[in-house]
């Protein structure tokens, strides 16, 4: 592998190169993971969307989503009728200053049942629950994980039943000092959100170093740090 060839497959920017039937040719490290939350025919009908009339390249501001990957725009490319690249640009769903959550070795099960009772004080909501057993202890600041759950709880008070699913993010990871970590999510939903709620949720999350995706449902993405 080149030099040139290593600046693509470690960029922080998904790259897909396609040919004319719109089967891939190839990916840098970082497209893999993106196709683990979207197909490649996507990809493809977007690179012929937001390609140039003319052969060359054209980049197109664009806010997009699949899955936890947010971008801000996009450049594709070509220069025959053989070939066609992709690149998206990602904004990131971590900051990129975010330090290494730091804590203790904890159940992250006992987090949520713990905050689960808390809400279900003075309350006749049914709260249902999906978890994925195989996630392990993992290393955080409980506090601040309580803080933001009751928080997230808090957006959903006025619906008669609350959902909590625990999962694993397939082929997603956030890097820490070189080191890649997988990614799981704690997601609540109900009928009803409380857009003020959602809103504070939004800046104690922030103050607390934690990424929630607010949608349908309120995501809470969590680095999986066992040791």
């Amino acid at each position: 592998m080149t030099f040139e060839q290593q600046w693509i497959e470690y960029d922080y920017n998904p790259f897909v190169l396609f040919n004319s039937n719109g089967k891939i040719i190839s990916v840098n490290s970082e497209a893999q993971f993106l196709l683990g939350t979207t197909t490649s025919s996507e990809l493809f009908e977007l690179a012929k969307a937001y390609a140039s009339v003319t052969f060359g390249f054209k980049t197109t501001f664009v806010e997009l989503e699949f899955g936890r990957y947010k971008f801000f725009g996009l450049t594709v490319g070509y220069e025959d009728e053989e070939q066609i690249g992709i690149k998206l640009y990602q904004a990131p769903s971590f900051k990129l200053n975010t330090p290494k959550p730091e804590g203790k070795l904890t159940n992250i099960f006992t987090i949520i049942d713990l905050c689960i009772s808390t809400s279900s004080i003075n309350s006749n909501i049914k709260y249902l629950k999906n978890y994925d057993p195989t996630i392990p202890d993992i290393i955080i600041n409980t506090n601040k994980l309580i803080k933001v759950l009751n928080k997230i709880y808090s957006c959903f008070s006025d619906n008669d039943t609350i959902t909590t699913e625990v999962f694993y993010r397939v082929g997603e990871h956030i890097k820490f000092e070189d080191k890649k970590y997988s990614i799981f999510s704690i997601s609540v939903s109900g009928e009803n959100l409380n857009i003020l709620e959602s809103k504070k949720l939004k800046i104690t999350a922030e103050e607390n170093n934690f990424y929630v995706d607010i949608g349908q449902n309120i995501t809470l993405n969590i680095p999986m740090i066992t040791s």
